[in-house]
């Protein structure tokens, strides 16, 4: 006999399996996820993870196998597993002409959730969000961050229990992520369970239990301990201000060795670390200065890369070269078009760049240099600006004030001479789904005036550039994100554009694909094209050379990763690493030498002016709690820290302007 939906597991998948056609998209899937859990799948682009959440909520059938949620088969039982199950997809279902409060109660209306007790919970929910203050504001003009918890707030008003998340977080700025973290472990508290498929691994280090799902097949579950233990190799890092130029050279030079860069760090995977050291202390000695090496607990991403394989990234990209025929057939070759000609001039220099927009000013004089060759990181968080400066410096849209110049040219009067000499790629790839691979890259290469032999050539620059020789027939449509990234990278750099600019390039792909598309973008800056570019990842911010931070359309800090993260910050970073890090963080933010504390990946990132005190403080508190297996250690704040601390800062100095002119007007 089945024991009540009381009593069994809050999901339960077995043999989940799923085809179109010859592809089978989820195959064979059994997994468990207990009342009160927070369980998260991790894996590639077109692992099947969607596909796995459709099936589990009933929107999709599987062709074989069962699932059940809260206890109800959702086969079967499909309006009980409605009345237990919030569902938040990738895409916001959210009616953008409707205020915050009237897209609750549409939800409330939707679930059924009756007047008697209603304002209550609108009220609790709008307050734990920290969206009460926006409750009038229409829903389209939310930052993405705001749309992720109005979504969210719209699934609870029922009190589910259990809610499925579909990568919630992407394109979202690290502040709001922390908000929605926040808000999720406020949920599990009240025995809620929560399945949520994520492209952050820092994310899923957050889970009780995760499960590395690959082509369809659930290839290992388990705590993230647990997880761990399943790397091949061990991790020897080393830190340097050259980790990109090391980290050639340890590639050729170490062979079997997997070496990736991080940022100012450069990770090794290999048996033992401490011969590792040695061959790579003699490949590099005498051409960089001595860096600092260590073995390190290795991060679920290099676990994931590990058990994933990362033999599709290249080490190295074919030589950029334009083709083009002189009158005798004989092939030419040259490097990136430098438009006007001034290639020893910056490749972008904006001067009190502004543009408004009715009352709202969205850019506030802005001013900045961008060098040629350069990988300059664009930062800010949802509705800073950021892709409003890219659009009025791509041309397509004019400045109200201020002037900048890219590549040579005026972006207010020779806006159609930028669109020639740039390549440009959106947040939402602009490609045609009902074309293949060849036939879109062929279609830009039209519109760039590319055309004979020199059209041949591009391309197939294009294709070995970007990994997809072998897929030039597969239609667009059914390509991953991964793979439409490569492809709309390559549409966009076909016509050998000097600049380009890369607005949240990397949203909601998996780490293999990340890691394959930066590798990109260093040979492109090596082969002296620069690189602007928008990010909401924070070990992004650090692979970039220089990096600016807007906030409210101004312009707040500006710098190398490393001057930011030591020259802007006067508080100092704790890192503590402990079980459950979520239930002891009430009990670090009540310290008095505690300012400010985080989640960050598997632990807590500590703020305090003063850590040997701070330190003493958790310690004792630690022990209070009765926890005895911990590790606590200052550390160098890492760029997340550096955002939230300097747009924290921000807003206090804005607060207190704000309260001087109260002063004034009482006054």
């Amino acid at each position: 006999m089945d024991a009540s939906p009381n009593t069994r597991p809050a999901i339960e998948a077995k043999n989940l399996t799923k085809t179109f056609g010859s592809l089978t998209a989820v195959e064979n899937l059994s997994l468990q996820v207990e009342k009160g859990e927070i369980f998260g799948i991790v894996g590639p682009d077109g692992a099947g993870k969607t596909t796995t959440l459709r099936m589990l909520s009933g929107i999709m059938d599987p062709a074989s196998g069962s699932a059940s949620i809260a206890g109800f088969d959702t086969r079967t039982q499909a309006f009980d597993v409605k009345e237990n199950l919030a569902y938040m997809s990738q895409r916001f279902g959210l009616y953008p002409d409707l205020s915050v409060m009237e897209n609750i109660q549409f939800y409330a209306d939707l679930y059924g959730v009756p007047r008697k007790g209603r304002d209550e919970r609108i009220s609790e929910l709008l307050g734990f969000s920290q969206m009460e203050p926006f409750k009038k504001r229409r829903a389209g003009a939310l930052s993405g961050g705001m749309k992720q918890k109005l979504q969210l707030i719209c699934a609870l008003i029922h009190t589910p229990a259990v809610i499925l998340l579909d990568e919630p977080t992407n394109g979202v700025d690290p502040i709001s992520r922390r908000d929605f973290w926040r808000i999720l472990y406020e949920i599990v508290k009240q025995g809620v369970s929560i399945l949520v498929t994520t492209a952050y691994l820092d994310e899923a280090e957050r889970c009780d239990r995760i499960g590395l799902l690959d082509k369809g097949r659930l290839m290992a579950t388990g705590t993230v301990p647990e997880i761990k233990t399943l790397m091949k190799g061990k991790v020897l890092t080393l830190r340097s201000p050259q980790a990109r130029g090391i980290s050639k050279v340890l590639q050729e030079g170490l062979g079997s060795y997997p070496v990736n860069v991080f940022g100012d760090r450069v990770h090794i995977v290999c048996p033992d670390p401490a011969r590792a050291e040695e061959e790579a202390r003699a490949l590099i000695r005498d051409r960089f200065p001595e860096p600092d090496f260590r073995e390190a607990v290795p991060s679920l991403e290099d676990v994931f890369v590990s058990l994933m394989g990362d033999k599709e990234i290249p080490k190295a990209l074919p030589p950029l070269v334009s083709v083009q025929e002189d009158p005798a057939g004989t092939l030419q070759q040259t490097g990136p078009a430098q438009g006007d000609g001034s290639g020893d001039k910056p490749a972008v220099t904006v001067e009190n760049l502004t543009r408004v927009f009715g009352s709202f000013t969205a850019v506030d004089h802005v001013s900045f240099t961008v060098p040629r060759g350069e990988i300059f990181g664009f930062l800010g968080p949802n509705g800073a600006g950021k892709s409003t400066t890219i659009r009025m410096l791509c041309g397509l849209l004019s400045p109200s004030s201020g002037q900048g110049i890219v590549n040579g040219f005026q972006i207010s009067s020779q806006a159609e001479k930028i669109k020639q000499h740039i390549g440009y790629m959106s947040q939402k790839f602009s490609l045609y789904e009902d074309l293949t691979v060849e036939e879109n890259i062929r279609f830009y290469g039209g519109i760039y005036g590319l055309q004979g032999k020199q059209m041949e050539k591009r391309e197939a620059w294009a294709m070995e550039m970007a990994g997809l020789s072998g897929r030039e027939t597969a239609l667009t449509s059914v390509l991953s994100a991964g793979w439409k990234q490569r492809l709309a990278l390559a549409c966009a750099i076909l016509h050998e554009p000097p600049i380009i600019f890369l607005d949240e390039p990397t949203s909601g792909v998996d780490p293999v694909s990340r890691r394959r598309f930066w590798d990109m973008i260093y040979n492109m800056a090596d082969l002296g094209i620069t690189i602007f570019v928008t990010t909401h990842y924070m070990e992004e911010a650090e692979y970039c050379d220089r990096i600016a931070l807007i906030y409210r359309g101004r312009m707040i800090a500006m710098g190398t990763p490393m001057e930011l993260k030591t020259q802007s910050m006067d508080d100092e970073i704790l890192d503590l690493r402990c079980q459950a890090p979520q239930a002891v963080l009430p009990a670090i933010l009540s310290l008095s030498g505690v300012r400010d504390a985080a989640l960050f990946g598997a632990g807590l990132h500590v703020k305090t002016p003063g850590a040997d005190k701070a330190a003493g403080q958790i310690k004792e508190k630690l022990r209070d709690l009765g926890i005895r297996d911990f590790s606590l250690e200052k550390i160098l704040p890492g760029m997340e820290d550096v955002f939230i601390s300097l747009i924290e800062a921000d807003d206090r100095k804005q607060a207190d302007a704000d309260r001087e002119k109260e002063k004034v007007h009482e006054v």
